[in-house]
Parts: structure tokens; C-alpha cells; sequence
């Protein structure tokens, strides 16, 4: 099969998070299955630019990638030629497969799929949750719902969503849409490759050596709770809190306030942004693990911490605690500062529970959410649609 996946950013663009990782494990995943697979995206990595080659496709792991230059807007990751390769290129795919909303590309492949009578997934990955269209320009959203996205939703093949939670947030919108299947996202084992800079990777192993730590690991967002995190401290004692992640939002000054103001600052550690050899460390010396979420279509994060044999505490709002399997496997928590307090202090109290726990975090995501399987299940939802106009859920 022909498979082209467009999405507005694709590494080593990082900074952006879990879809970044997802989307190219995914199309590595579908490579190694015998596919061939296609990325059209563009050169964004945040204010600034990759440093990529624009002008012709380039091979990442057996993927075929095209990077295209971000244009004015680029809030929209306008790019005018990925809109002229997918009109002239587009036919040339079995199955095209789009990762966001509200953003240009989705919109370019949308419409040159329909015209070209390629079959078209999408996939909102959490941007159509309701309190993050509440939270991030709501009116502006609305409008782009309305004027774009709801005839994209509701002409294409499918729409693939990472989590139960997801779908329901999706439907509790009210608008036409094709079938909604639910693919989790999967996970690697082992390190992702990247590098990280010497003198934080020297920070990573000073706390590492310094005995155990709850974990926070990823965008450093306000929906995130990292702030639940460090209110959670001062009914912990003794118990440090590593927060690891690239923080486009600009939180930490204010985070670093709040934990001053609590007076635990002493105990948090802002070590930001890590990956490769630094990141396997962090994950595989954390106590804990904890997202408590405010809002999360998935967890890739938190999945991850599964993979590494981590204990892993959850709120409810994360997308990867409403799949059974994942549930009875980790810790589940309101995300009240109390709650969460009680939560990890009897992981941190109990090192032999929290290795039970961690145990079958790892056997879970080992048989259930590896790659390879969840590409497999992607594959045949697409291949769906020609067979019986429907795929599985």
C-alpha cells in the first residue's frame, strides 16, 4: 500500500510533543510492514525553522519525507508548495492520512484527496477536545469548525481518534462526521536516538544519582497539571519532583514561583527539554511516574513510562486510562493536590509495590501497545473502505 501521511510538523521537530513521536512511529511501523510511506509536512519548529532539505524528498528510517517551507501565516503552517505536490501528487497514494485541525495542511489534503478520489483519514489528535477549543481562541475555532473542518469531518473515510475519551469528546460536539474508529497510539522500547546537550545530560545524571523522584515528562502545557504536581510537594516530604520538557508556554517562571511559594523549591527540578540516552535515565530511575492531566487525548508520555517499567499515576482526563488493559495497570487519581499526594506517597512508601506495578505497566505495553500491532490495525482500517465502506472500531 501507498500511504501518505500529512501533518504540519514531523521531527526532529520535538518541541511539539506527542503527535510528532506518534505520527513517526506510526509511518516507521507501517514501513517495516511492507509499506511504502510518504510524509508531506513543513519545516516549523516553533518560531523558527528546521534546518532541512526543502527542495526534494528525503529518507528517514525508510520514510520518505518532503519538507515543505512554512509560509505567512505561520500560525496556519501555510506552505503554497505542499498545496501544488498534493494537487500533482496526491492520485499517486492508496490512502491519505492527516494528523491535526485548524491548521493548512489539513485542509490541503482534505481537498485534494476528495477531488482525486483517494480515500482520506484524519486524525484531530485531542485538538477537538472541548476544553481546549474553550481554553485556545474559542471564537476563532468555532469559525474554522464551521467554514472548514465540519465538511472535512464529515467527507472523510474515517476519523481516527487515540482514545475512547477522545471519541467521546468528539461526539459531545454535535457535528456530522464520518465513522470514528479508536486506534491507540503505540509505543518503542529503548531510547529515541536523540541527543541531548552535554551539560544537561551531566544535570540529568546528578539527579538520577540522587536518589528517587517523581517524574513529569513532556510539554511543559498548562493542561499538563504540572502546577497539581508541585501543590501536591509539601504533603510529601522529603519527595523531589523532576519536570523534564520543552515549555513553549513559558510556565516554568510561574511554576518556579508557585513552588517558591510553598516553599519547596529546593525540591523541584526543571531540567527541560531531553531525549536519547538522558531521557532513557530520567524514565528508568523515576520513582513515579505521574500526568495528571487536565485534559489529554491520549498520554504518549505516560505510555512510555509503561514501556519503561515505571509506576505510572494517572487522572481520569488522560485518553490512555480509558482502554481496560492500561487501566489495570496503573494508578488512577483525581487530580486534586491531595489526591495526588496520596496517590504517589503510597508508590513512594511501597518500592516493592511500585515494581509489582511497574512490572505489569511494562507486560501491558509490551503485548498491547507495541508498534507493529497498532500499525497493522491502522493498515487494515484503511484498506476498509473499499471492501465494505466501513472499518473496525
Amino acid at each position: 500500500m501507498k500511504i501518505l501521511h500529512v501533518v504540519p510538523s514531523y521531527l526532529p521537530a520535538w518541541r511539539y510533543g506527542g503527535p510528532i513521536r506518534s505520527v513517526d512511529g506510526l509511518a516507521r511501523a507501517q514501513v517495516g510492514l511492507g509499506h511504502a510511506v510518504t510524509v508531506f509536512t513543513t519545516d516549523a519548529d516553533g518560531p523558527g525553522r528546521l534546518a532541512v532539505e526543502t527542495e526534494r524528498e528525503v529518507a528517514l528510517d525508510g520514510v520518505a519525507v518532503r519538507y515543505f517551507p512554512r509560509r505567512f501565516p505561520a500560525r496556519l503552517f501555510r506552505a503554497p508548495e505542499l498545496a501544488r505536490e498534493l494537487a500533482r501528487r496526491v492520485g499517486e497514494f492508496d490512502v491519505v492520512h492527516a494528523h491535526s485541525v485548524f491548521l493548512e495542511p489539513t485542509r490541503l489534503a482534505a481537498r485534494a484527496a476528495e477531488r482525486a478520489g483517494v480515500p482520506f483519514f484524519l486524525s484531530p489528535r485531542g485538538m477537538l477536545v472541548a476544553e481546549l477549543i474553550r481554553q485556545r481562541g474559542a471564537l476563532r475555532k468555532r469559525l474554522w469548525i464551521r467554514l472548514v473542518e465540519r465538511r472535512t469531518l464529515a467527507r472523510a473515510s474515517g476519523i481516527v481518534v487515540q482514545s475512547e475519551l477522545e471519541r467521546r469528546e468528539l461526539e459531545q460536539l454535535g457535528l456530522p462526521t464520518a465513522p470514528i474508529h479508536v486506534v491507540p497510539n503505540g509505543v518503542d522500547f529503548g531510547d529515541d536516538g536523540r541527543a541531548t546537550p552535554a551539560e544537561r545530560a551531566a544535570e540529568v545524571a546528578r539527579i538520577v544519582a540522587g536518589g528517587p523522584y517523581l517524574l513529569s515528562l513532556g510539554r511543559v502545557s498548562w493542561k499538563k497539571g504540572i502546577d497539581r504536581l508541585i501543590a501536591a510537594l509539601p504533603q510529601l516530604p522529603g519527595a523531589r519532583l523532576v519536570v523534564a520538557g520543552n515549555d513553549d508556554e513559558g510556565l516554568t517562571p510561574a511554576l518556579a514561583r508557585q513552588a517558591a511559594d510553598l516553599g519547596v523549591a529546593d525540591r523541584v527540578h526543571f531540567v527541560g527539554e531531553v531525549g536519547g540516552e538522558a531521557k532513557a535515565a530520567l524514565l528508568g530511575a523515576a520513582a513515579v511516574f505521574c500526568l495528571p492531566s487536565r485534559s489529554e487525548n491520549f498520554g504518549q508520555a505516560a505510555l512510555e513510562a509503561m514501556a519503561a517499567g515505571r509506576p505510572v499515576v494517572l487522572t481520569p482526563e488522560v485518553g490512555l486510562a480509558s482502554f481496560p488493559e492500561a487501566r489495570a495497570a496503573v494508578v488512577l487519581s483525581p487530580g486534586e493536590p491531595a489526591a495526588l499526594a496520596a496517590a504517589t506517597g503510597a508508590l513512594l512508601a511501597d518500592p516493592a509495590a511500585a515494581a509489582r506495578l511497574g512490572a505489569a505497566a511494562r507486560a501491558v505495553a509490551e503485548s498491547h501497545f507495541a508498534w507493529p500491532a497498532i500499525a497493522a490495525r491502522m493498515t487494515a482500517l484503511y484498506a476498509a473502505p473499499a471492501d465494505s465502506g466501513t472499518g473496525p472500531s
